[in-house]
């Protein structure tokens, strides 16, 4: 068989049809070590009907640190290899325009020793209709265009941005994350209104790229109070083993299950009533934040901090943003970012 490799029509590989193609793209450095779908010709040119009529070989973004051109083509050939359908191909083309968005700052997200990786959430219209899934167990395995578009996007950092572990991505220790990050906003059941439109994308489908850890679940089974709920989210949030106690303006993305986000709607908190309070709870003492990493005074009135004054884990409430995932059941996630990164939503376009 013949397949494409790097999105190029140069790139071709024969393999024999009874060659362990995983081994095969191992030994040119492609692939991700689990098994992968054969991009031929076919199946590519397939992937490609959902560009609708674009140019393959149109540069959607060049991302670093190779500064690899991120094709149409090539965004395709990685989505066939990750499993995904046509229906996919147009989230994966407005994911990559956020990863080379300045702000996200995917230089340094992939230069970092953090275990850092690109949280992929879809919103709107196109969830439902490309099957993302954000009800129950909406960040673990059973959902194809979850696993299979955030395997992709893994994929598209390996084969186009060059972010291979040692070479190109020196994170310490990795993450399950970077196999792939991929959850859908569960709008139908969120009391607020969508959270893309809520920082001012209106569009009927967005994606977010939001690079941070693998998510820290926050379980509260006892509060009927949004107050009890968001302080064990503070408490999650308040910690001298994450990249905010040091880099002040990194950003928390806080997932809420369904039932705790009602809990707060029902008491007439919005969205950002819920971020105002975590930003006034989410301290630490200034001396201990000394002990940690020295003299921490990321803004001048810290300055005038004692030992004793409780410091924010970020510089403003907008630095911690809200969203509704996930299905029955009262637990909710904190995803902390790497810090020097900020969260990127755009409208998904074909």
């Amino acid at each position: 068989m013949t397949v494409d490799t790097t999105g190029s029509p140069t790139d071709l590989l024969e393999v024999d049809d009874d060659a362990d193609l995983i081994e095969v793209l191992a030994s040119h450095g492609w692939g991700d070590g689990l098994p992968v779908v054969a991009p031929t010709s076919e199946r590519v040119g397939a992937m490609l009907a959902g560009c609708n009529g674009h140019d393959p070989e149109e540069v959607v973004a060049s991302l670093p640190p190779r500064f690899g051109q991120a094709t149409r083509l090539a965004i395709a050939v990685n989505a066939v290899m990750a499993g995904c359908l046509p229906d996919h191909l147009p989230v994966l083309v407005s994911a990559v325009r956020a990863l080379a968005h300045p702000d996200l700052n995917l230089r340094g997200v992939n230069a970092t020793t953090h275990c850092v990786a690109p949280l992929l959430v879809v919103h709107g219209d196109v969830a439902r209709t490309a099957g993302y899934h954000g009800g129950l167990g909406a960040f673990g395995p059973g959902s194809r265009a979850n696993a299979a578009t955030g395997r992709a996007l893994r994929l598209i950092l390996l084969h186009v941005a060059g972010a291979t572990p040692g070479d190109g991505d020196a994170s310490t220790q990795g993450g399950p994350a970077k196999f792939g990050f991929c959850v859908a906003e569960n709008l139908e059941a969120s009391p607020w209104t969508g959270y893309a439109a809520s920082v001012g994308v209106e569009a009927p489908s967005a994606v977010t790229i939001h690079c941070g850890e693998a998510p820290h679940n926050v379980h509260d089974m006892e509060s009927s109070s949004p107050t009890g709920i968001l302080d064990k989210v503070a408490s999650a949030m308040a910690t001298t083993a994450q990249n905010n106690a040091c880099i002040s303006q990194g950003e928390y993305l806080v997932a809420l299950c369904p039932e705790h986000a009602a809990t707060c709607a029902d008491a007439g908190w919005s969205r950002g009533d819920v971020a105002s309070y975590l930003f006034q709870r989410a301290r630490l003492p200034v001396g201990e934040l000394k002990r940690a990493f020295g003299q921490r005074a990321w803004a001048p009135w810290m300055q005038y901090l004692k030992d004793g004054d409780a410091a924010p884990m970020t510089g403003h409430p907008d630095n911690i943003r809200i969203m509704v995932v996930g299905g029955a059941g009262r637990h909710s996630s904190v995803i902390p970012s790497w810090g020097m990164t900020r969260s990127v939503t755009v409208p998904v376009e074909p």
